[in-house]
């Protein structure tokens, strides 16, 4: 169960927007629920219609008279770039315009197993290819070795890059990053590719429009797949990017859009985001992204096909090494289930592919609501990623613990290391302590919502209107709204009982709610239950007439109060890891003989959902969620119930004779703690 946050707009702000516009009232709420408090801040929010000048960002006149200067003499030019969709992209973008140009120019992309940005090794390579002049792009920033050593070698360096900037920045002739603590450009949060056509722009003397009709389509491919902010000029990136995408005449991208199934259909943020971007970084992650390089460039339709089927297979071949590594948690976690009580999750497998953990750290996040850490040992050597949320910063988090460390990097968000294989137990613990000194109370992963939606707001005007407000991706989310009190009248399988349809009953409003990817026999709720929904709602189109679609983000029971749920969890955590807990709280946390009674005759004999079975005895006297989480260890103890800590359910175990529920360990621990807490 997540932490629902719902939103209330401002109602003055709210009623600015909407009067010096023609919003909707629904779009209008959105906007000042997001913070937007008049019509001003609302315009420069949707209406960025162009690029600003190039010239702006600090060394991008330098870097193009010294690219323009090197392909006028007829230097030798390589473009550095990254393996994942950014990088790939604003390779392309850069190389195509130079090749164009007549330039000498030839790229490079490191395979994956030689780490992210410049090395010596090719370094080394491009000197001994005749490279006179190295271009990075989406990277360059911190390789301060790697530029003495080109400088050394009489080479020339470019960088255009887009992350922070270290205390030293290297040797080059132009370094070019909106992020630099000299730079004075007006819009910070380019990806590389956003950057990568901004110096197309000013090696054509600074007009955008050329570079943007050339190459927007890649540049908002990047954009959304490099999930940087959504506003400003990365909005304008891809809302005008879209449309060129939409209407490409490159074949490999109408061969990738094809594969993806996304041929002749409307396409959007998040079409990129799941359809396209995996495929091209799939080449990275499986391959080599020469491959998608090679497709970005072709111009052949019968060898982009072939290039789109194996980026198809790379990307399959990423599916099925994500669920192998999952299925090899989830059997770790069913053999050691406090692996899944602790502050942070820290697994630990033998040759996971280093391509694919970050994707499962961040699915595995989403599942449990908690920073993960995944390591992959490879011999003497680990690596690993991790992903983190709110107040916990991954980066910071790493950075405690980099005595244990021989490489580390990343944000709050997100982070990236590698170790020694023989200190792996002592990061894990390492991680833990840190975790238990400066987080006491660990950030509960939380839902935001909009706003609380009416039935009066469910017109087709409303819904419609939120259009206005897309493209949607990071700092920009598709709007969530909640609908609290609603009764369930039916649940009704879809798609052969993949999918789950809930017909409800708002106020005197009929209505249908999509549950993607949840059998309707594991819906937590039944009919006739008051329910709490968060939703995302679009229009569609049925025999022709407009119609209002929801989809169900997440569900529950109406009535739960979610803070004294958290603060249970918490401490039913802390118990099992034996920390020590407040004197009264072992009192309020035992259960007696007779609502542990009353719960067992609320457990089937089919899997119930341990929330859902929480909902149904909340209401028992003295309850609380941390008292029914041991109630059911100590039936499983008893072997009463049998539990499965992976997807949180419980159900009753054959019993061929009568137990003594006093005879169980658990039971006594509490009960003397309870007393000595007296």
């Amino acid at each position: 169960m997540k932490k629902w946050a719902i939103h209330q707009p401002p109602p003055e702000a709210t009623k600015e927007i909407r009067l010096g516009s023609d919003l909707s009232m629904l779009c209008a709420q959105v906007l000042a629920s997001r913070g937007v408090k008049n019509i001003q801040e609302a315009i420069k929010f949707l209406q960025c219609d162009q690029l600003s000048d190039p010239f702006l960002t600090a060394d991008m006149q330098e870097a193009a008279e010294r690219i323009n200067e090197a392909l006028d003499a007829g230097k030798r030019i390589c473009i550095y770039g990254d393996y994942d969709c950014d990088g790939v992209t604003a390779t392309v973008i850069l190389y195509s315009y130079l090749l164009e140009m007549g330039a000498d120019v030839t790229y490079r992309i490191p395979e994956r197993e030689e780490g992210y940005g410049l090395n010596a090794d090719a370094v080394h390579a491009m000197h001994e290819d005749g490279v006179e002049l190295i271009v990075t792009v989406d990277n360059g920033i911190t390789a301060v070795e790697e530029a003495e050593l080109i400088a050394e070698l009489g080479m020339e360096l470019i960088i255009t890059d887009h992350h922070q900037q270290l205390e030293t920045l290297p040797q080059a002739k132009a370094i070019v990053d909106p992020h630099r603590s000299d730079d004075t450009s007006s819009f910070h949060n380019l990806c590389g590719a956003g950057l990568a056509l901004k110096v197309v722009a000013a090696l054509d003397g600074g007009d955008t429009t050329m570079a943007m009709e050339q190459f927007g389509d890649l540049a908002a491919i990047a954009t959304i797949a490099d999930i940087v902010e959504l506003s400003n000029e990365n909005r304008y990136l891809v809302q005008y990017g879209l449309q060129l995408l939409a209407n490409t005449d490159r074949v490999g991208l109408l061969a990738l859009m094809e594969r993806a199934g996304l041929k002749d259909k409307t396409l959007t943020s998040s079409s990129v985001a799941f359809g396209i971007a995996p495929r091209i970084n799939a080449a990275g992650r499986f391959g080599s992204p020469d491959t998608a390089v090679q497709l970005l460039l072709c111009e052949d339709p019968e060898e982009a096909e072939a290039l789109a089927e194996e980026l198809e297979r790379r990307n399959t071949e990423r599916k099925n090494e994500e669920e192998q590594i999952m299925l090899e948690i989830m059997e770790q976690v069913k053999t050691n289930p406090m692996l899944l009580k602790q502050r942070v999750l820290v697994f630990v497998g033998d040759h996971w592919h280093h391509g694919v953990i970050g994707i499962v750290a961040s699915r595995l996040q989403e599942n449990f609501g908690k920073p993960v850490i995944l390591i992959t040992i490879e011999g003497e050597t680990a690596r690993g990623s991790m992903r983190s949320f709110g107040g916990f910063s991954a980066f910071r988090c790493l950075n405690a613990c980099c005595d244990l460390l021989t490489r580390y990097g990343g944000h709050p968000g997100a982070g990236g290391f590698s170790l020694e294989t023989a200190r792996v137990e002592d990061f894990r613990q390492a991680v833990l302590q840190y975790a238990l000194e400066e987080f006491p109370e660990m950030p509960v992963m939380t839902l935001e919502a909009d706003q609380l939606l009416m039935p009066q707001d469910m017109t087709v005007e409303n819904i419609g209107g939120l259009r206005f407000l897309e493209p949607f991706g990071e700092g920009n989310p598709n709007p969530v709204f909640a609908i609290c009190r609603a009764v369930l009248q039916e649940i009704v399988p879809l798609s052969k009982g993949v999918h789950t349809k809930l017909k409800i009953t708002y106020g005197s409003l009929a209505m249908e709610l999509l549950l993607f990817r949840v059998k309707p026999e594991h819906v937590q709720i039944n009919p006739g239950s008051l329910c709490d929904f968060l939703v995302t709602a679009e229009l569609s189109s049925y025999m022709g007439r407009p119609q209002i679609t929801m989809i169900v983000k997440d569900y529950r029971k109406s009535g739960l109060k979610q803070a004294k749920y958290f603060a249970a969890k918490q401490t039913y955590e802390q118990f099992s890891r034996q920390e020590p807990l407040s004197p009264a709280f072992y009192r309020a946390i035992t259960p007696d003989r007779e609502i542990m009674i009353q719960v067992y005759r609320q457990i089937p004999e089919t899997e119930i959902q341990i929330d859902a079975l929480y909902g149904a005895v909340a209401e028992m006297p003295h309850m609380n969620y941390c008292m029914l989480r041991l109630i059911l260890d100590i039936f499983e103890e008893l072997g009463l119930v049998q539990q499965d800590v992976w997807t949180e359910q419980v159900c009753r175990r054959p019993v061929q004779k009568k137990v003594d529920l006093q005879s169980s360990r658990l039971l006594q621990e509490l009960r003397g703690k309870g007393v000595d807490a007296i």
